[in-house]
Order: structure tokens, then sequence, then C-alpha cells
């Protein structure tokens, strides 16, 4: 399954072939846990205006409202735009005057307590519970759990730095994994273990997507910053959804600028 730079595609073909755009969030439309700046609010509210627009991102809807919806300009039509945060175990629309959750796939009291746990255990254990944090290191955001070294807010270069080869994130998920069977437990974003009920990743959203809508996975072109095998983006493009790779939401605003000025 080829992921390119948008740079590399075919715009045109893309645009042609396409009937929703996906997104992803941290590091795609706005850096980390920070609202989208001035211009991407221009591009994304103008594309909502002409398109279907999906939102699929790791976080919750609280940091997913901070980012983007909270943000939109009067130029954005809400009703063209499917909010699914937690890696779409939760799907939110417009009602009109709020945004109506469709679904969700909470865990229950109990689970939450035995995955918290596991990850703080394992985490201590390796020692990856960092003394600088920004924020919880674990949150519970409904439907996942997840788990950040350095705090939910912290910097996008801490982030970054903390695990540049995954290393770190792997060890931690393949313990955590090892307590949790029955439940999925991923890397999420720089410095992040994302833990949900088995099934609940970026393809499930693009299944969930492609089936409210009507239309086939392959009709949804999906883009993201972690698109390689691995990377919590790449689960869209194994369940069939076009993608493309971005490096940040600078290198984001260009792909949002060739797609405006292809579509009527």
């Amino acid at each position: 399954m080829k992921v390119r730079s948008w740079t590399a595609c075919d715009m045109d073909e893309l645009c042609r072939t396409t009937k929703v755009y996906g997104f992803d969030l941290d590091n795609t439309l706005a850096s980390s846990k920070q609202p989208m700046k001035p211009a991407m609010i221009e591009r994304f509210s103008a594309l909502t205006a002409r398109a279907e627009v999906a939102l699929i991102s790791g976080g919750s809807m609280d940091v997913v409202t901070l980012q983007v919806l909270d943000v939109l300009d009067g130029t954005a039509d809400r009703t063209h735009l499917h909010v699914m945060p937690t890696s779409g175990s939760r799907y939110y629309r417009w009602n009109g005057s709020a945004w109506a959750l469709v679904y969700s796939h909470d865990l229950d009291p109990d689970t939450v307590a035995t995955v918290e746990s596991s990850l703080e255990r394992h985490a201590k254990e390796l020692g990856l519970w960092e003394d600088r944090v920004w924020g919880p290191r674990i949150e519970n955001r409904g439907s996942q759990i997840t788990f950040s070294a350095h705090g939910q807010y912290a910097p996008v270069e801490v982030k970054r730095q903390w695990d540049p080869d995954n290393r770190k994130k792997q060890a931690l998920a393949e313990a955590v994994r090892a307590d949790l069977p029955d439940l999925k437990v991923r890397s999420g974003g720089y410095s992040s273990v994302d833990v949900s009920l088995n099934g609940m990743d970026k393809a499930y959203a693009v299944r969930q997507l492609a089936s409210a809508l009507g239309i086939e996975t392959r009709d949804i072109l999906f883009t993201g910053d972690r698109m390689t095998p691995g990377g919590n983006d790449y689960p869209a493009v194994e369940a069939g959804a076009k993608g493309v790779s971005v490096t940040d939401p600078g290198d984001a605003l260009g792909l949002m600028d060739a797609l405006l000025a292809r579509l009527p």
C-alpha cells in the first residue's frame, strides 16, 4: 500500500476520485494540542464549504474542540464535517446547534482502572516515567486510554525528541499488551501509547465513515504525518483509503491550497 507525499501525487486525479477528504490532527492540521493557526483555519473552513471532510484524531473530543471546532471561521459548513476523535471510536455530526454523538465505544470503569495500572507499572519498570511533565501522563478519553511520556501538553519538540526510533513506545506497548490481550495496544503519537477496544483504530474509522455515507473506502483520501507501517495514521490506508503524507502543518497548508485550487 503505497503512500506518497502530496507533492508527488497527481492532484487532479486525486480530486476527481475523492468523495471525502480525511485528516489527522496533531502535527498535520495543527501542532500537538495547539489550535490551528489562522492560515489553516481559513483553508480548512473553506474546504468544509466545498467538500465532505473528516477529522480522524487520536485525541479526545475536548482537544479536537479546542484545536479545530472552536476556531472554525464563518465560511465553514459544519454539516460537511465528520468528527471522529479517539481514533474513530467516537463519531460526531453537527445537528444545527451542537456536535451530536452518533456512536461511542467507551471502556468500562474496571477496564479503565486495569489499563491505567498496567501503563503506570510498566512505564516505571522500563524507566519511561519521566520526572518533568506537562499535564497528565495518563488520560482517560472515554473510549481510549493514552499514556504520554511527558504529559498530554508537552511541547512538540519534547515529544518529538523523546523516542525518535520508536523503541520506547514499542517496548511499553509490548509490555502492556501482555497484560491486556483482549484490548488493542499501539503506539500513538511521538511519545504516546494508546489502549482501546480491539479493532478501534483509524481503519475502523474509515470503514465506519464509508458505511455511514454509502461510499467505498477508496473514495476517501486520508492525510497524516505518521503514514508509514506502524504509524498511527497508516491503518486508514490499510482499510483502503488513499493515503497522502505530510511532514507538518506547514506542508499540509500547501496540500490545502492544491485541493482548493481544484475543487469547485
